[in-house]
């Protein structure tokens, strides 16, 4: 039988991370870098369930902090998508490199 264990969880919230790093760092598309924000964001929330899960004493800090994180998640990308579609009315694109079209 195969246990597992926090060392399994850590290096999924690693994978996790490098993937979301990788993908804002290469994606141009607006879109693209908000998906890469939201896997950094999951592998958080999987460090705090996992060390929640581990600690001696036990308790729901980590679930409750993971509520909250994926709260502001929601709030994130709902402000970040009414900017997208406001950049994409006033330029027919969300290429984050012609963002600086915008400045006043």
């Amino acid at each position: 039988m195969f246990i597992v264990g926090l060392t399994h969880y850590l290096i999924l919230a690693a994978v996790l991370f490098c993937c979301g790093v990788f993908v804002m760092m290469t994606k141009r598309n607006a879109i693209g870098i908000l998906m890469g924000v939201e896997l950094v964001l999951n592998s958080v929330n999987v460090n705090f369930v996992a060390f929640d899960r581990y600690r001696p004493g036990g308790g729901f800090d980590g679930q409750i902090a993971a509520l909250f994180v994926i709260v502001l998640a929601a709030a994130e990308a709902a402000v970040a998508v009414a900017i997208c579609m406001n950049v994409y009315k006033n330029l027919n694109t969300i290429d984050v490199d012609r963002g600086d079209a915008l400045h006043g």
